[in-house]
């Protein structure tokens, strides 16, 4: 057998075990949803999570379920995020500075969860559990404003975060969850280093990126094969 013919076979089963391994996921671990909630910010005008700097988003996702404790979750979130320092000033500093920013986010990432307890187990009453995520992604901004310096409008972002679930039938159930996004990024605020000497007080510390926040309640439907499983909750 030449080479080109074995290539052909090995790609022709990668593709068939491929395609199974989609099936099984569709038919038994696949779970769709979508969530609303708000971004945050923290950064040169906003220096801790603030309720008062929060802004609508909403998310949607698709998740996999690896096994009973560890999931695979891909999700496009998307919102307004902003700050001002004339509504929450940290100092006279930035009430003389008087920055502002409202800009569009839109991130995509994909993170693994792992869930503290089997709450999947049909033989069992529970119906939570807690969890924790982590992963990575990329997300864009737009309306900002390039004052200080010439950057990029999409950056690295590491989600990470917690939650808890609760199962409301075999089909659906409900989260709340909170989720940090570390960056690499300072100009989210639009305000990063500059000189002191230049009395426009548009600077701030640049070795501290901006990072950004989602809070969200979420709704998960999840596939399953023909027959469905009964309800272990009647």
């Amino acid at each position: 057998m030449g080479k080109t013919h074995f290539l052909i076979l090995l790609l022709l089963l990668v593709l068939q075990k491929t395609d199974v391994t989609a099936q099984q996921i569709l038919g038994h671990r696949a779970e769709l949803g979508f969530g609303l909630g708000t971004f945050n910010y923290t950064g040169d005008l906003v220096r801790t999570y603030n309720l008062a700097t929060s802004k609508p988003a909403a998310t949607v996702f698709f998740r996999s379920n690896i096994s009973n404790v560890i999931s695979l979750r891909t999700a496009i979130t998307a919102g307004k995020i902003g700050a001002s320092d004339s509504v929450t000033p940290i100092d006279a500093f930035a009430v003389k500075r008087d920055a502002s920013f409202n800009l569009f986010l839109f991130e995509a990432a994909g993170t693994f969860e792992y869930h503290f307890l089997d709450w999947r187990d049909s033989k069992r009453k529970l119906r939570f559990t807690p969890y924790l995520f982590a992963g990575a992604g990329l997300f864009g901004i737009s309306g900002a404003e390039k004052k200080t310096a010439e950057y990029s409008n999409i950056q690295m972002t590491i989600p990470f975060g917690g939650g808890m679930k609760y199962v409301l039938n075999p089909k659906y159930y409900i989260a709340f969850e909170f989720g940090i996004r570390k960056t690499f990024f300072d100009y989210l605020d639009n305000v990063s280093d500059g000189s002191s000497a230049v009395k426009n007080y548009q600077y701030g510390n640049s070795f501290d990126y901006d990072n950004y926040f989602f809070t969200a309640i979420t709704l998960t439907y999840t596939f399953y094969d023909i027959p469905c499983p009964g309800s272990p909750y009647r």
